[in-house]
């Protein structure tokens, strides 16, 4: 098969400087919790990519000195030797696969908690972060102004000698060439405060600095062209993309060699933004307008997933490259099944964000919904194209659950070469829970999770397919099954027990009219009243969710949870913000930190969990959000009957996904892949061993030597 000609424009190389970039695409600087303190992690996670045909492979932000200590949040360092011959590893990898290898040069400014270090920070002015209060840096002198640049230039320096082709110096979010530009941040009044000119002077000269001693390099500044209105941003008090945006793009045009645009904050959700919220490419009327002064290539992000939407962004003079984070986690080779007309095996970005929660979390490894191996390319030695063939295809295997966990565990099965796998599910369709999630208000897009394992079973695996049919014990044991993995998922609890009381909500029962479920409401159809009281302890996106769904559907709906905010995980996905406003936009009564008690007579009970006050509220039904529980029953008898199995031939059974602990979906594609990558080996419920990064003490170069057939490169 080969591409629709239509695409090839994608496939034009360009030059960068002094640099040439084989392709289009591009990934643009993002973290994934690796970074230089794992440099096996950091490589093969970025070398993945540039074996998946990505031409510029980017770290995350890599800080210049020893002051801009992002901790407890994980970036890469570029500040002595061993984080030089750490990245090396990186460049290597990204070069043996034809790619350009990237550093986003970074200083956190009053971002940098130097929470490691202890060195206080540096700031264009002495003012506390709008992050956290209690970091704030000092206001520079002239002479400490070019120290700063200076550290950049030998971070760019010692960038160089790690093999890397492209320096971006990140001008975004919270680094020191934003913060002198912005009036937000910078209340100087020399000459590096005030105008435009002098605002963007600190930048110029480090660009100045950098060009004098690096002429081998394609250098380039990642930039915000817009920092939006309040709440998202800093309104005139930042740039705004038809004025200062475009303002500062001319006066550093020539002395760059590219521009990687977006837009936003430190309220970056508005930039990574999720599904719920946003569409493909909708920073484009804001970043469209860098081409409108650059004479330099650009680059633009927008959650790119369709190759029809990136040649028009190309041919309509938006940008000339197309720069992704999110769509080159889920899928790091799109770009060579695109160039090979293999659309249909595209592993589609869903813009869940779980993957921008890790770092949010303090940049522990990464997750990804679509793509389990993100982060695991190198402990486990996995690539989401590469699947080890099975030496015993032949044993029937059945997959009990059609869900994400077992979608992605039959399909890994069938890569694998086992074809005598059955995947058997008592709905109509595949999906599981998401089938009736995706029906929810803005959930649509994960709907990709369901069509992309679909798409590839029937393509690519001789995995067989049961639905309509609910097979009990007894059926199980006369099915003659060597091996049956149980994906059944879990169901919402009916009587309120959650984390919160660690009890049931007194007289909470929905199995009762005026109480229900989410999935009473979604799938059953179950009426609910006009005042509707839902109570959020699940955390997640669920509660809030449903609080819009009732909303939108005209009740009138009062939310309750247990947190200060709308579910606390949205606060990791970047989505926090746009749901509160969502929820008042449609009128719902928002009770925070409230405990709910009890629910009868009409009237829920709730307590302050602080004032330790109750406060009651109206309700003609409740919408009980607290708990999920793992539909594991037949597992467990089976479990406890050793006898019946190895008389009815079964060899081995297992649980996976929220069969076994209800989670997020990127947990039970990650238990799938596991077990259908580690099926055949001994004990295969329990994780095979992995590579842990870390200091050995009194170690050898042996003990840090991987294992040449899993791995690429060893760690010498």
């Amino acid at each position: 098969m080969s591409r629709e000609s239509r695409h090839d424009i994608l496939f034009e190389p360009i030059q960068i400087g002094p640099k040439t970039l084989r392709n289009r695409f591009w990934q643009v600087p993002h973290c994934n919790g690796a970074g230089s303190d794992k440099p096996g992690f950091q490589a093969m996670h970025r070398g993945t990519k540039a074996q998946g045909a990505f031409a510029a492979v980017f770290t995350e932000v890599c800080m210049v000195s020893q002051d801009s200590d992002a901790m407890p949040f994980v970036g890469s360092k570029l500040v002595d030797k061993g984080d030089i011959r750490n990245l090396r590893l990186m460049t290597d990898e990204v070069h043996k696969h034809g790619g350009l290898a990237g550093v986003e040069l970074t200083h956190a400014s009053s971002f940098g908690f130097n929470a490691e270090t202890r060195m206080p920070g540096r700031a264009p002015s002495q003012l506390p972060n709008e992050l956290d209060p209690m970091s704030t840096a000092r206001e520079m002198t002239l002479p400490e102004i070019r120290k700063s640049q200076r550290d950049h230039v030998d971070a760019a320096l010692r960038a160089r000698e790690a093999g890397f082709d492209l320096l971006t110096v990140f001008c975004g979010l919270a680094t020191m060439p934003n913060y002198f530009l912005y009036k937000w941040n910078n209340k100087r009044i020399d000459e590096y405060g005030g105008s435009l000119e002098n605002r963007a002077r600190y930048t110029i000269e480090l660009l100045q600095m950098m060009r004098e001693e690096i002429d081998d390099c394609a250098i380039g500044i990642r930039f915000p062209i817009d920092t939006l209105d309040e709440p998202f941003g800093y309104g005139d008090l930042g740039v705004r993309a038809e004025g200062e945006g475009i303002g500062f793009i001319k006066l550093l045009d020539d002395l760059v060699d590219y521009w990687d645009i977006n837009i936003g904050t430190l309220n970056w959700g508005e930039d990574a933004g999720s599904s719920r919220f946003f569409e493909s490419n909708h920073e484009a009327e804001y970043t469209k307008h860098a081409k409108t002064v650059s004479k330099k290539p650009v680059i633009n992000v927008g959650r790119f997933t369709d190759p029809d939407l990136m040649v028009k962004a190309i041919n309509s003079g938006q940008c000339d490259i197309i720069g992704m984070a999110r769509p080159s986690i889920a899928d790091p080779f799109m770009p060579k099944k695109i160039e090979e007309g293999r659309y249909e095996d595209i592993r589609e970005c869903i813009g869940c964000n779980v993957c921008v929660s890790r770092w949010e979390k303090g940049g522990p490894p990464i997750w990804c919904t679509q793509n389990p191996t993100a982060g695991e390319e190198y402990r486990r030695g996995w690539n989401p194209e590469i699947f080890t063939p099975t030496t015993n295809p032949e044993p029937p295997i059945i997959v009990l659950g059609a869900g994400p966990a077992g979608l992605e565990c039959a399909m890994t099965l069938g890569k694998r070469g086992y074809e005598t796998v059955q995947l058997i599910d008592a709905a109509p369709e595949v999906g599981g829970h998401l089938n009736w999630v995706t029906k929810i208000s803005g959930f649509n897009a994960w709907g990709r999770v369901t069509d992309y394992r679909l798409g590839q079973i029937n393509m690519h695996t001789q995995v067989g397919m049961e639905l309509n049919t609910r097979l009990t014990y007894e059926n199980l044991l006369d099915y003659g099954a060597e091996h049956i993995i149980f994906a059944t998922g879990s169901h919402w609890d009916t009587s309120g027990m959650s984390a919160v009381l660690h009890d049931h909500i007194g007289g909470a029962d929905a199995t009762l009219p005026e109480f229900v479920t989410p999935e009473q409401y979604m799938v059953e159809g179950k009426k609910v009243g006009d005042r509707v009281v839902v109570v959020d302890n699940e955390g997640y996106y669920m509660g809030s969710a449903m609080a819009i769904q009732l909303a939108e559907a005209g009740h009138k709906v009062t939310y309750i949870n247990f947190t200060e905010t709308v579910g606390p995980y949205l606060r990791f996905t970047l989505e926090e913000q746009r749901v509160y406003m969502k929820l008042l936009e449609l009128g719902v009564e928002i009770v925070s930190s409230h405990m709910v008690l009890a629910a009868a007579d009409g009237k829920v009970t709730a307590m302050h969990l602080y004032k330790g006050e109750t406060v009651e509220y109206d309700y003609d039904s409740v919408m009980l959000v607290t708990h999920r529980i793992s539909d594991c029953e037949i597992y467990n008898k089976m479990q406890a009957n050793p006898k019946a199995m190895e008389e009815a031939g079964i060899k081995s059974i297992h649980l996976i996904g929220d069969a076994h602990t209800p989670g997020m979906i990127a947990q039970s594609t990650f238990s799938g892949a596991r077990l259908g990558r580690e099926l055949d080996k001994d004990n295969p419920d329990e994780h095979k061993p992995f590579i842990r990064e870390r200091r050995l003490i009194d170690s050898t170069e042996d003990d840090y030597r991987v294992d040449a057939d899993a791995m690429s490169f060893d760690l010498n």
